[in-house]
């Protein structure tokens, strides 16, 4: 069975989908599209950008977004997933991938969350760190002990890999105290704020309405959601799902545990990067594993 699994943000490159664009015309069509939703011309940042533009979360968003889902397009009769994932972000790409979203609801969402988590972001000043080297259990209980600011399991990567979120001192101590607990590594992350965290909860209720305005149609297969780690394919739980994802942890590595468990043999990455892909193989080195 072939899994389809998308990016999030981080996974963002200079010069992303220029050659789709010059190579395809269906993909010169959806990005000119994009263009003309987004009101401004993503294409020009993407392609011809600096490092800067493409981490403002605007932009970064709907960059890594675009890519990913204007190439499971182009892949044409080749795309058949018998399921698909997407980590944070990438949620977002594999609903239009698995036609649960049209491309152009798909898009006006993830600006949405864009938009709405910067403002978060900068009514919140907080951010991220990756804890290396601990079971899940003990970082579970390092911030358990942490009472006094918020800071709260993030992304569940995969075994040994769990990102944590919170307020600037929330991290600051968590580190700290990570180490001391015997953790490889406790590394403060440059991102914008405290993704998927209860700091997003004005984020999510502004997404939450936008979700609730949007058309779910039922999906040609199974997506495996970052909030439980299962497979749904009804579209109101993928909503309620989705709404949610905003202030929960990711469960990356239950999503993948489960698409092996359901019966996944070779894992597709579709978009920038190869992180996902890296993931999968720590946990089943047999899995045949690509890029699209």
């Amino acid at each position: 069975m072939k899994a389809y699994v998308f990016p999030g943000q981080g996974a963002q490159f200079v010069g992303m989908g220029k050659e789709l664009y010059e190579g395809s015309s269906l993909a010169k069509e959806l990005f000119d599209k994009a263009n003309s939703i987004l009101k401004f011309r993503i294409t020009d940042l993407m392609f011809d950008g600096t490092d800067e533009d493409l981490k403002q979360t605007k932009v970064t968003q709907p960059a890594i977004f675009l890519h990913s889902v204007i190439l499971s397009r182009t892949m044409g009769e080749e795309f058949k997933p018998d399921m698909v994932a997407g980590h944070s972000l990438g949620e977002f790409s594999a609903l239009v991938a698995n036609k649960t979203l049209t491309f152009d609801d798909g898009l006006r969402l993830v600006s949405k969350r864009a938009q709405a988590m910067q403002k978060a972001c900068e009514m919140n000043p907080s951010t991220m760190a990756a804890i290396l080297g601990l079971d899940d259990k003990v970082v579970e209980k390092v911030l358990d002990n942490i009472k006094s600011e918020v800071v709260v399991p993030a992304n569940y990567n995969s075994p040994g890999q769990l990102v944590i979120s919170g307020s600037n001192k929330g991290i600051e101590i968590a580190c700290e105290k990570m180490k001391e607990a015997g953790a490889k590594r406790a590394l403060p992350l440059k991102v914008g704020g405290a993704f998927h965290s209860p700091l997003m909860e004005p984020a999510r209720v502004e997404l939450a309405t936008a979700i609730k305005n949007t058309r779910f149609a039922k999906g040609i297969c199974p997506i495996y959601q970052n909030v439980t780690g299962q497979s749904v394919t009804d579209p109101e739980i993928i909503k309620t799902n989705l709404i949610a994802q905003l202030t929960s942890p990711v469960r990356w590595t239950q999503i993948m545990k489960n698409m092996i468990a359901d019966g996944a043999k070779e894992i597709i990455e579709v978009g920038p990067g190869t992180v996902l892909q890296g993931l999968f193989k720590k946990l089943d080195k047999n899995l045949v594993t690509r890029s699209a």
